[in-house]
């Protein structure tokens, strides 16, 4: 009839990070009512490290209705540095980005969810399928939402994925060692080399990077920043393991977070910095009191709608972190799920259908281009 409006489409988010906050947020602007549902009973804004500001992250914020220009997302660097091991400088060239991180994109994404639409404490057991058209959430002690559609950003260890697809990740045979100092308690000799710059260094199974990024509360001033730094290390299953079970004795499958990771560890990485980095990396990595540390892994899915269930971000497909690329791709898949949507707003099915291929393709080139950078920087191979 004239005038009758239209039921508000309902999207069940797994996952309350950046994935599931991306999601959220492009979904309301299509006019549907979201719910996001996060694991953990606490917000995340204290989790991560740096992260390559990309123009689909810019652009998710601007349509999220946040008025941010990119210098007020993070910190500027103006050249790539490359030293070599003794530590001269192999190459310098201009290059300008903007670093930015994971805590400041996220509360910057959080405050556009109302607290009554963002459920923390959410554990997801199973779903079911009422029908062809709807799908349930099921929850540790009991609670069961149903919605339109569910989407598991729910991230490289989804559940969602393992609940449904038999997709599972692979190991790529090297970690990423990871840390944050505080730009003022850079070393001397890291500050002269590093400080300003996107630098980088490649030794025998070595490879690191570093770049100045937001500090504490998401502070933009000099002298009040984060040195972020990202050093790959060669590491077989058997070590990995041991370095992923953390001081609370959890053994976890990709990463150990900031303040969990064993003594052992802690001497290990600083016996390796003096013997692997040069002078400048070698310090500031030395100097780090909580590093932390992730497994690097491949995937990419073949379907990521399975009726009403879609995965995006990284639960869909994860890239390696030297195309700098796992932010701008959730990004970019909530972009594109926000515009199917808003295109076919009677035909969810179809929508699904149009926004599919293109997310698909965008996730296995990454992987390919992830997989060959690493492999040419860890293991001298394409």
């Amino acid at each position: 009839m004239i005038g009758e409006t239209r039921p508000r489409k309902r999207a069940v988010i797994i996952g309350g990070s950046l994935g599931g906050l991306f999601a959220g947020n492009m979904l309301q602007q299509a006019g549907w009512e979201v719910d996001i549902f996060e694991r953990s009973a606490r917000d995340l804004d204290s989790r991560g490290g740096g992260i390559v500001l990309q123009p689909e992250v810019v652009e998710l914020i601007r349509r999220s209705g946040i008025e941010r220009n990119w210098d007020d997302l993070g910190v500027r660097s103006s050249h790539r540095v490359v030293y070599r091991p003794d530590g001269s400088l192999e190459h310098r060239q201009y290059a300008p980005q903007v670093q930015t991180s994971w805590s400041l994109i996220y509360s910057l994404m959080r405050s556009t969810i109302s607290d009554i639409h963002y459920h923390k404490n959410h554990v997801l057991t199973d779903v079911a399928f009422p029908d062809s058209h709807h799908v349930t959430a099921l929850f540790e002690g009991g609670a069961k939402v149903t919605g339109d559609l569910l989407i598991g950003a729910d991230g490289n260890g989804s559940f969602v994925r393992k609940l449904l697809w038999s997709d599972t990740p692979e190991y790529a045979g090297y970690i990423a060692w990871r840390g944050l100092v505080p730009e003022n308690d850079m070393p001397a000799l890291a500050r002269e080399q590093l400080h300003g710059d996107f630098a980088f260094a490649s030794n025998e199974g070595s490879h690191i990077l570093g770049y100045l990024v937001p500090g504490a509360d998401n502070d933009l001033r000099p002298g009040h920043r984060f040195y972020n730094w990202v050093w790959y290390r060669v590491v077989d299953d058997v070590q990995r393991e041991a370095i992923m079970t953390g001081t609370d004795g959890v053994a976890r499958s990709y990463s150990v977070p900031e303040g969990l990771l064993a003594a052992r560890w802690k001497a290990h990485l600083k016996e390796e910095a003096q013997r692997l980095l040069p002078p400048g990396f070698r310090d500031i990595v030395q100097a780090t009191k909580e590093p932390f540390a992730q497994a690097i892994r491949d995937l990419a899915v073949d379907k990521m709608v399975k009726g009403r269930v879609i995965l995006l971000g990284d639960a869909a497909a994860i890239p390696r972190p030297h195309t700098a690329a796992s932010t701008s791709k959730a990004a970019a898949n909530a972009l594109a799920l926000g515009d199917a949507l808003k295109a076919w707003p009677d035909d969810t099915d179809k929508a699904l259908a149009e926004w599919e291929g293109e997310q698909l393709f965008r996730g296995k080139y990454l992987r390919q281009m992830g997989m060959s950078m690493g492999n040419r920087l860890l293991f001298g191979s394409a």
